[in-house]
């Protein structure tokens, strides 16, 4: 059971006690509106705050730090959902009741990441040079992997053509030049407005109770005077024309993504019944879009699909032979067709069912599990938990499923294929 606690205005915390677990994990995120020009700050500064701080000023200081709270561990969370983006710290640790008698992992351990927060070294107004360039040269790097993997780069492709008018169509941890612009003053600066103005969400598990927890954290994270901004609520994707791309690199393989708008998002009755579709559809081995395309008909390398609860999008990605970009094109379109006409086999819907329920009685797994889908869930909208979650999909119909698939539009088709790069 989560209990939620408003520790000032704008900070809120969310406690699962669970003795099941030897860790327990604390989570800060500072909450944003997905902006163009401060995703990539974003998707910075976390890795900037855990270079250093003014008591623990390079790496292996604060891994010392850490190594004498029994191991524990900070790493930087940067998550995009739906509208949102955040950027926060995570940090696991040692439950305190295996620590040795009267010591404590969770103070400590809170304190600490205020630290980590607040007191980061300074020079000329902004954070330290060297730690930003080293980090911006790191997230330059981890956004440039993409090109590395073609599906990975295809679908991002599809998503900022087909959302070129909705925060949605931004990349999680913005685009190389707007990262190799930031200066550590600017960052600085930004970091001072989003703790003063970002809605915070907290989330612990551990065997502490709640009560506990909230009266330890309150005084911590008061952060003096603040005022911040209410979120705009979750939206539904913003209309705008449809697109067919093509586009030729360096590839071995055609990269053929097809990206569809439905008004069911997560905040509808009707969520459950897109999600059983897309598992349907294409999510998993078990799949039409897999045991057709791929495995009877052989017209692709890899196919599968994927549905943004969030935004209404349901997306297919598929690894193909170019010549064969049509025929893989009108199967999929096929098969989904098949779905909105209801044939669909007894088989088929227990699969499918069976395939999300296995993946909700895993949010319970663990403490990073636990953390990940509930704050997911606040964020997007959507505050189930996972047994309700799982009795809302057992109670999916075919009718629903056929009303699901019906309600899906093609929007927008980028192709990858062979040939000079037109960069």
């Amino acid at each position: 059971m989560i209990q939620t606690f408003s520790l000032s205005p704008g900070v809120t915390l969310r406690c699962c006690c669970d003795g099941r677990f030897k860790q327990g994990c604390l989570s800060l995120q500072l909450v944003r509106p997905m902006g163009a020009d401060e995703a990539a700050m974003n998707a910075l500064l976390p890795t900037v705050l855990l270079r250093g701080t003014v008591r623990h000023p390079s790496l292996r200081s604060i891994t010392l730090a850490l190594d004498d709270l029994y191991g524990a561990s900070v790493s930087p969370q940067v998550r995009r959902v739906g509208d949102y983006q955040t950027t926060g710290l995570y940090c696991g640790f040692m439950d305190e009741r295996f620590a040795l008698p009267g010591d404590r992992v969770l103070e400590p351990m809170a304190e600490f990441l205020r630290e980590l927060l607040l007191e980061s070294p300074l020079e000329n107004g902004g954070f330290l040079e060297r730690y930003v360039e080293s980090e911006k040269k790191n997230l330059i790097s981890s956004i440039q992997c993409d090109l590395n993997d073609k599906q990975v780069y295809a679908m991002g492709r599809l998503l900022k053509i087909m959302c070129r008018e909705d925060s949605f169509g931004l990349p999680r941890l913005g685009e190389p030049e707007q990262v190799a612009a930031i200066t550590p003053q600017g960052l600085y600066r930004h970091h001072q407005r989003i703790l003063a103005e970002s809605n915070f969400q907290l989330f612990y598990v551990g065997s502490r109770a709640p009560e506990q927890v909230a009266e330890l954290l309150a005084p911590l994270l008061d952060f003096g005077r603040r005022e911040p901004v209410p979120l705009p609520p979750q939206t539904d994707f913003h209309p705008c024309p449809g697109q067919d791309v093509t586009e030729t690199m360096d590839v071995t393989q055609g990269k053929l993504c097809l990206g569809f708008t439905t008004p069911i998002t997560n905040r509808e009755p009707d969520y459950p019944a897109m999600q059983v579709l897309n598992q349907v559809f294409g999510a998993g081995m078990t799949s039409k879009l897999f045991m057709n395309l791929r495995e009877k008909e052989s017209l692709c390398y890899s196919i599968g699909s994927g549905y943004y609860g969030s935004k209404g999008i349901l997306t297919v990605s598929a690894g193909i032979d170019s010549a064969q970009r049509d025929r893989v094109q009108a199967g999929i379109l096929h098969q989904l067709q098949l779905c909105a006409q209801g044939e669909i086999t007894p088989g088929e819907l227990e699969n499918a069912k069976q395939g999300l329920l296995s993946g909700l009685r895993a949010a319970h797994d663990s403490p990073g599990a636990i953390e990940s889908y509930y704050s997911g869930g606040v964020l997007s909208g959507l505050q189930l938990s996972p047994e309700e979650a799982m009795a809302r999909i057992q109670a999916v119909t075919l009718p629903q499923l056929c009303r699901a698939a019906q309600s899906a539009r093609l929007h927008t088709t980028y192709f990858l294929t062979e040939g000079r790069s037109e960069e």
